[in-house]
C-alpha cells in the first residue's frame, strides 16, 4: 500500500511541532518529544518546537509565524483537539487554512479507530494548507502522533513515496498567487 521509489532522492522537510496544553512544559511535552524524535529519525529537519497555552490568539499567532516564514514547509500541532471548553486548536488554526484537507481528517480516524475503537470520534484532528505550507492538527496524546506520523505523515512527506506525496506538489501550491514561496535548502 505505501511504497517507496528507491530511485527517487529523499528531500527532507523543514517541520515546525506546536505542542497546545495549559498543563504542559517542553520538558514534560512525550508528544511533541515524539514527534521531533520522529521527524529526525526520517531525516527532516525540525524547524522549530514550542508550547504555547490553550487560547485561540496564542496558538494562531505561533502558527502564522511559522507559515509566514520561508524555512518552514510543515507545521504539526499537538493538543487541543477535543471537546472541552479549553480545546480550541481547530478554532484557531482552521481560519488559516486558504484549502481544507479532508482526507487527512478521514485517514487519521481510520487509523484511530483501529486502535481505540469508537473515541477517535472526541478528535477533531484536521489539517490544510496555508501560504504553500501543510499544517497538521493532531491530538495531544502520543499515542494519536504515533498514528499520524507512523500511518500517514511519514509517507506524505517524503518525496519517494508512490503513487503521489505532499513534497511533489508543493512547488504548485500557491500558483495561482503568482509569488511561490522561497525554498532554500
Amino acid at each position: 500500500m505505501n511504497r517507496i521509489d528507491e530511485s527517487r532522492p529523499f528531500i527532507p522537510m523543514r517541520i515546525a511541532v506546536l505542542t497546545v496544553s495549559d498543563t504542559r512544559s517542553l520538558d514534560e511535552d512525550k508528544s511533541g518529544a515524539t514527534l521531533a524524535a520522529r521527524i529526525e529519525e526520517a531525516g527532516h529537519k525540525l524547524a522549530g518546537r514550542e508550547i504555547v497555552k490553550d487560547d485561540v490568539e496564542e496558538i494562531r499567532k505561533a502558527v502564522r509565524e511559522w507559515i509566514d516564514s520561508p524555512q518552514v514547509d510543515v507545521v504539526i500541532t499537538t493538543g487541543g483537539t477535543g471537546f472541552t471548553g479549553r480545546d480550541v486548536t481547530p478554532e484557531a488554526v482552521e481560519p488559516l487554512f486558504e484549502k481544507r484537507m479532508d482526507g487527512f481528517s478521514y485517514a487519521f480516524h481510520r487509523i484511530s479507530y483501529d486502535k481505540i475503537g469508537t473515541s477517535t470520534i472526541q478528535s477533531r484532528a484536521t489539517g490544510g494548507v496555508a501560504k504553500a505550507t501543510y499544517i497538521f492538527v493532531l491530538p495531544g496524546s502520543t499515542g494519536a502522533c504515533k498514528d499520524a506520523w507512523d500511518g500517514i505523515l511519514k509517507y506524505q512527506l517524503d518525496y519517494r513515496h508512490m503513487p503521489c506525496n505532499f513534497v511533489e506538489i508543493m512547488p504548485r501550491l500557491d500558483e495561482h498567487l503568482k509569488r511561490g514561496k522561497l525554498r532554500e535548502a
